[in-house]
């Protein structure tokens, strides 16, 4: 099954950096991207917000690199945290747990720079590109898109 989520957008606010009992670092953010699209005559926007977060290394480089309004490319996979209120109430949130983050757009630059934050695990991450290697692309970049 693929589990996999990419995301261009503003930070909302500044990262937050929290420690695990286990001492592994955790940063969570929040993301926000831009809809526009056209209603008859009028042009109209909508916003959706989405929760990031990263572990390990990847983690403590977000929390010193990035700030609100930062322009960024997230890849990762959507995680579902469930748990139970105080008042015994069951709840869930959806988020997305990243594995590499992109610099795009720093705030108030004219120009577009990109620059990428080290992913917590590099060595996982090339091992997962030679197993994807193995079983050859979903189609050819000569073939026509479908649609």
């Amino acid at each position: 099954m693929l589990n996999k989520a990419i995301l261009i957008g503003r930070l909302t606010k500044d990262p937050v950096i929290k420690y695990l009992p286990s001492g592994t670092p955790v940063t969570e953010f929040g993301l926000v991207w831009n809809r526009r699209f056209k209603s008859g005559e009028e042009w109209k926007e909508e916003s959706h917000f989405f929760d990031i977060k990263a572990y390990g290394t990847l983690a403590e480089n977000l929390a010193t690199r990035l700030s609100k309004g930062y322009m960024v490319v997230v890849e990762g996979r959507l995680n579902q945290e469930r748990w139970t209120g105080q008042d015994g109430k069951s709840y869930s949130k959806v988020r997305i747990v990243a594995d590499s983050v992109r610099i795009i757009k720093k705030p108030q630059a004219e120009e577009i720079v990109e620059e990428t934050v080290p992913p917590a695990n590099e060595a996982q991450i090339e091992e997962d590109l030679k197993a994807l290697e193995g079983e050859g692309a979903p189609f050819d970049e000569d073939d026509e898109i479908p649609f």
